[in-house]
């Protein structure tokens, strides 16, 4: 970790790092789930993530997960609770 990052900015470096995407958004949503399941006060627990990358092309929807899941292995184990991932390639009809 980097001085003064937040969760939220460490998932976005190692996405961008990684798979160089043409796209990419991540939103913490820690807010929305307060009393739920891996919630903690000052959120960084619970993440949406857009992103369009070529090195999704030919992958399917669950090839793509599990590519995100393996660069961001390090910060589930130490406390993200939840990915909502949207994963496509450039042309894809559906983010």
């Amino acid at each position: 970790m980097r001085p003064q990052e937040t969760m939220q900015t460490i998932i976005a470096r190692k996405l961008a790092e990684a798979f160089a995407p043409d796209s990419l958004r991540v939103v913490d949503e820690s807010d929305q789930h307060a009393g739920h399941a891996g919630h903690q006060p000052g959120g960084g627990t619970h993440f949406r993530i857009y992103i369009v990358t070529e090195a999704f092309k030919g992958k399917s929807r669950l090839e793509r997960h599990r590519m995100i899941n393996r660069t961001l292995s390090g910060e589930l184990a130490a406390g993200v609770h939840a990915l909502a991932i949207h994963a496509a390639a450039p042309g894809d009809h559906q983010t």
